[in-house]
């Protein structure tokens, strides 16, 4: 006789048990149900069921931010998330020091007018007032978001795809020419990207009266020197920029590795992670001080050249001369890139540790076997 899901117990156990009391009657009956629920099949909750079993996974669900091994090393979203933490480090600590920089460009077109830091300040903050010292602030925005964005994902491209072929012992053994040409390489692409920003930006900060800020200056500036004009300050960009971020990578890696090796007794992959882009902000402050020092002279080229129609490199070096193309205005760079450097390194390595990345320099991470990347 089949059971029925609603049946009684009575109605399929022997008659003899039910000539007991009514008392142990209830009793038995509540037994049997008891035992017959517990052998039920019970309907699992979301929380009981294991993830993904008996349906389809959810293409919807994305895990964690912060979940340890979502992005794998080296895979196109590793490069991508790169690349995103170098437009966050390099557009917003630029746009930061916008005052700064007004002020080093300045000085550095016309040092009788702008003698000092405080004094260059002074003269913006009496003639163009608080809201000038912030001049040029969307195209040092655009212009190095672009940069950091190709800068960071193609060093790290870079520099892997160097390893490679060097490999392991040689990448090992030759670590920082590894760095300096990965380093060199990304910024060959990240300058074409800066470039026109760039030309806006020193020609909106040093020329009064030329345009307001992008939108009236960019096509203010294609008009009157064509499209290639955009590009005229690109070789003295180059000049600059491929030196300082050779410098700045590759002085960043090694100082990092020198902390975890001497300054801090406990390895890397055991450190906290607020002491880890501590490390990076400290290893970046230093190399941007490196970084001022080398490129100076053709920072001082490039505000030069995108500041005067027609000048040519002969002629900056005959009118700042050679030792105020090493010096003018050095100190402020000092500051200011050492500080850049410090917080880009900081914001970049945060981005990373934000998508579950390991933090850059230090201890470098072992490339993804080829059992790994079947599995």
């Amino acid at each position: 006789m089949p059971i029925s899901e609603n049946s009684s117990p009575h109605s399929f156990l022997p008659g003899f048990l039910f000539s007991c009391s009514s008392t142990r009657s209830l009793a038995l009956d509540r037994l049997l149900r008891r035992n017959r629920s517990s052998l039920a099949p019970r309907a699992s909750s979301p929380v009981d069921r294991p993830p993904n079993v008996g349906s389809p996974p959810d293409p919807f669900v994305a895990r964690a931010p912060r979940e340890p091994g979502k992005i794998e090393l080296y895979s196109p979203l590793y490069y991508a998330a790169c690349t995103a933490g170098g437009i966050a480090s390099c557009g917003l600590t630029h746009m930061a020091v916008t005052p700064l920089d007004l002020v080093k460009c300045n000085m550095q077109i016309d040092p009788f007018k702008y003698k000092s830091i405080t004094s260059g300040f002074g003269v913006l903050l009496r003639e163009q007032g608080l809201r000038g010292l912030f001049k040029g602030w969307v195209p040092t925005l655009l212009g190095y978001s672009a940069q950091g964005a190709c800068k960071f994902g193609f060093y790290e491209f870079f520099k892997k795809y160097y390893s490679d072929i060097a490999g392991p012992e040689y990448a090992a053994k030759y670590k920082t020419l590894i760095y300096l040409a990965g380093s060199a390489s990304a910024e060959v692409i990240a300058d074409v990207a800066l470039c026109p920003m760039e030309a806006v930006k020193v020609r909106v900060q040093t020329q009064p009266g030329f345009a307001r800020g992008l939108l009236d200056g960019f096509p203010k500036l294609v008009k009157s020197e064509g499209a290639l004009g955009l590009y005229k300050g690109l070789v003295p960009l180059w000049g600059r920029q491929i030196p300082y971020t050779m410098m700045k990578f590759a002085s960043f890696e090694t100082i990092v590795e020198l902390i975890y090796k001497h300054v801090i007794p406990t390895p890397k992959d055991q450190c906290s992670k607020p002491l880890q882009l501590g490390v990076s902000f400290a290893g970046g402050y230093i190399a941007g001080v490196f970084c001022a020092v080398v490129s100076h002279p053709a920072d001082n080229l490039v505000s030069f050249l995108n500041n005067a129609k027609g000048a040519t490199v002969g002629d900056a070096i005959k009118k700042l001369g050679l030792w105020g193309l090493f010096t003018r205005g050095l100190p402020l760079r000092i500051v200011m890139i050492g500080t850049l450097t410090g917080a880009q390194w900081g914001i970049y390595d945060a981005f990373k540790v934000f998508v579950g990345l390991p933090t850059t320099g230090g201890v470098a991470p072992a490339a993804p076997s080829e059992h790994s990347k079947e599995s």
